[in-house]
């Protein structure tokens, strides 16, 4: 991520124990610190809407709705604005967390460390006209029954182990 100090400029730029930049010669420090990130499992009851990446990384693979929680956001506000911003479509706030999981996100040479915090929310009656995509980032919306679902068709591992959870969750609850 650096080649230069960007304090000094020196090229003694250390990047320590992966998770720290460090200059020796001037003391600078600067932590690639976890991001936060969440996904949705949004049902109908009967089937989850995935969503095909439009993008990379992992494009035209499927994926839950959600992203990057921004500065200043907590996880529900998040989530909220990245259900508005993908699907064009508020959730409202009757959200349940059920999983986390850390995650490796790839992006124009930068590795991202981050900590997916997986929610789900049940909203019978949703159909695929109900969403206006954005389509620079979502390639199309499935509707799937989550037992149906191949792990190998979706984007990253942490969406892979939230899947595996819901179902164990919805087990777990009798449904």
């Amino acid at each position: 991520m650096f080649k230069f100090c960007p304090s000094c400029g020196s090229q003694n730029i250390q990047f320590e124990n992966n998770k720290k930049f460090h200059c020796p010669d001037c003391g600078f420090s600067y932590y690639h610190n976890t991001a936060a990130a969440t996904g949705c499992v949004v049902s109908t009851g009967e089937e989850i809407i995935l969503l095909v990446r439009a993008k990379d990384p992992a494009k035209g693979k499927l994926d839950l709705p959600g992203g990057f929680v921004d500065p200043g956001e907590g996880a529900f506000e998040g989530l909220r604005r990245e259900c508005r911003e993908e699907l064009g479509w508020d959730p409202g706030p009757n959200f349940t967390l059920f999983a986390s999981f850390p995650n490796i996100y790839p992006y124009k040479n930068i590795t991202y460390n981050t900590c997916d915090l997986f929610f789900t929310i049940t909203v019978p009656g949703l159909k695929p006209g109900d969403f206006k995509l954005e389509e620079k980032e979502i390639g199309g919306i499935r509707f799937v029954k989550p037992g149906d679902i191949k792990p190998e068709d979706l984007a990253f591992d942490s969406t892979r182990r939230a899947i595996k959870a819901y179902l164990e969750y919805n087990t777990i609850r009798g449904k």
